[in-house]
């Protein structure tokens, strides 16, 4: 696939290396298991989802969420939708009634979120996702409960990525701007050294530069050969950095193909981008 990126982002920096300099090979254990997906198949897919919240109705209707590994897949479309119900029911939050979620080629839809992170999987929800009473190193360290090497290394990588965070490490992170808690919230998530990254709404309530800035730091990470997978309100600036893209309505896939080229499909343009 075509790199929709413009050479933005730093390919050396490897989020998912440490005990050494950034841009070192050499690799750490990791909390989770080393499987491969199907030929063919995406590292992470949520294949023809239905499911709703415990015995209610249900949301999602045959829907298909697909990543490959270092690559941005976004998923956009109108309010209520279903696109953080989608992201919810890949990391296992709610019940997913017909299809399956599979990592890797492994079936994991009867897997708790919690086992989920171990087998390489964050998630960044879209609110309430710091600790606002402990500092940003100790919300950077609460990320890395699973780890059982040195974590040094990977929060190095951490405030290289997001240099404001080291000046701030030793400040409680309920006092920082919302694009910071932001970047904690991320730090956070990344320093679980995770195959998949997945963010909700990841620059919502942020400014228009504080947008531009996280969106750069994301093709960064999956530069890293992380895979990440995206809600985002802001369609067009996000599809502008998606490998590919899903346009949801209704819990059902509407339209899907590579951030280009929805945002060159008139259709896509005149009903979701504002023409």
């Amino acid at each position: 696939m075509s790199d929709p990126h413009g050479g933005r982002g730093n390919s050396d920096r490897s989020i998912t290396k440490s005990g050494g300099p950034v841009g070192t090979t050499a690799p750490v254990p990791r909390p989770h298991e080393a499987t491969t997906p199907r030929p063919g198949e995406p590292v992470l897919i949520g294949d023809a989802m239905t499911g709703g919240y415990g015995r209610g109705a249900d949301i999602l209707h045959g829907c298909t969420i697909a990543v490959d590994r270092g690559e941005i897949a976004v998923i956009v479309g109108p309010n209520g939708a279903g696109k953080s119900t989608a992201m919810k029911a890949v990391f296992g939050m709610l019940d997913v009634r017909e299809g399956a979620v599979r990592l890797k080629g492994e079936d994991i839809t009867a897997l708790r979120p919690q086992e989920r992170v171990a087998k390489g999987m964050a998630f960044v929800p879209q609110t309430a996702n710091v600790f606002t009473s402990l500092t940003v190193e100790e919300n950077l360290e609460m990320g890395a409960f699973l780890r059982r090497d040195d974590i040094r290394g990977t929060m190095d990588q951490v405030f290289d990525l997001f240099p404001i965070l080291r000046d701030k490490r030793r400040q409680p992170a309920g006092e920082l701007s919302g694009g910071q808690r932001q970047q904690v919230a991320v730090g956070r998530a990344l320093m679980t050294q995770p195959e998949i990254l997945m963010l909700d709404e990841p620059t919502a309530g942020v400014s228009p530069i504080v947008m531009d800035e996280l969106f750069d730091r994301i093709i960064e990470v999956a530069r890293t050969g992380i895979s990440i997978l995206m809600v985002e309100q802001n369609a067009r600036q996000a599809l502008d950095i998606a490998d590919t893209g899903f346009v949801m309505v209704q819990g059902a896939n509407a339209f899907t193909g590579t951030g280009k080229d929805l945002l060159a499909d008139p259709d896509v343009r005149k009903s979701f981008l504002g023409g």
